[in-house]
């Protein structure tokens, strides 16, 4: 019944404006108040600031300063494979992708266009290969990194609802992440084409990437798209290089087109990852993708 009530409030919390005041709140340099409240956000979800490249709290003048704070050099050194983990989180789901569907929780699935903001030509590209569903917690490091090298090829703001994406909200709302305001990044590599779609959601002060800064807010309500392809624009990013941040934690969906990726074999829903961990290879002998 608590379930039950906890999903109804997000179909009844006026999101936009709560999303609002918290990223203006999260903005705010309110001297010892901040740091008091970063200090008991940072104990009630035990974050390891031991990792971070400025550890001590008080060196946080704002809460968005510490939810996208570096972390240091060696805390995070990356394996040798074709893809490697782009976040801190935990597997919400990852596996092949069913035609044009990607699973979401146990009876629900949502298609690859819907997803990508309705493009059916750019949604073919992903049918039957693979996806990974990536859920950042409060507590995690907040930066999203490249999982292979890879050229920008497109950017694409959709517009959508902004309901909370923890564990229960993605059993229980349908549709859950191709309904959330959304940011879907296109890249081409040696591996093929590949996406990471950077989902928004309810609190989230903002995201943005590292080619155009800020993306949201304001809360567009038509879909914007960005070029980058050749020219002056063409922007190159290296596997491991950061790509993106959220101003506090959300969930980021990785599409990959190649039909023989494979994850490596503990990969599956509910794992703990870390960002620069082996994520994955192409057409070798992990475990295969189909679910």
């Amino acid at each position: 019944m608590s379930e039950f009530f906890a999903v109804l409030l997000q179909y009844l919390l006026p999101s936009r404006v709560l999303s609002r005041l918290a990223g203006r709140f999260a903005n705010w340099k309110g001297g010892a108040f901040t740091s008091a409240a970063i200090a008991a956000f940072a104990h009630r979800y035990r974050v390891d600031m031991s990792e971070a490249a400025v550890p001590d709290l008080l060196a946080y003048e704002s809460f968005n300063d510490f939810f996208t704070r570096e972390l240091r050099p060696d805390a995070r050194p990356f394996a040798k494979a074709d893809l490697v983990c782009p976040v801190d989180g935990a597997i919400s789901e990852c596996g092949a992708i069913a035609g044009e569907r990607i699973f979401q929780a146990k009876g629900h699935h949502y298609s690859i266009s819907t997803l990508l903001g309705g493009d059916a030509e750019l949604a073919g590209k992903f049918e039957n290969g693979a996806f990974a569903t990536l859920y950042l917690s409060p507590r995690d490091y907040h930066r999203i990194h490249m999982p292979c090298a890879g050229r920008l090829v497109r950017m694409i703001h959709v517009p959508g609802s902004l309901f909370s994406v923890n564990p229960l909200m993605a059993r229980e709302i349908p549709g859950l992440f191709a309904r959330n305001e959304r940011v879907v990044c296109l890249f081409e590599s040696e591996q093929g084409p590949f996406a990471l779609v950077l989902v928004g959601a309810v609190i989230v002060g903002s995201v943005e990437t590292v080619w155009h800064g800020v993306v949201t807010p304001p809360h567009n309500r038509r879909t914007s798209l960005w070029n980058y392809e050749g020219g002056e624009q063409a922007i190159h990013l290296e596997q491991g290089a950061e790509m993106g941040r959220f101003k506090l934690g959300s969930t980021v969906v990785a599409l990959f087109a190649r039909p023989d990726a494979h994850f490596v074999p503990d990969w599956m829903a509910g794992k703990p990852v870390r960002m620069g961990e082996a994520m994955g290879s192409l057409g070798g002998n992990s475990t295969s993708l189909q679910r």
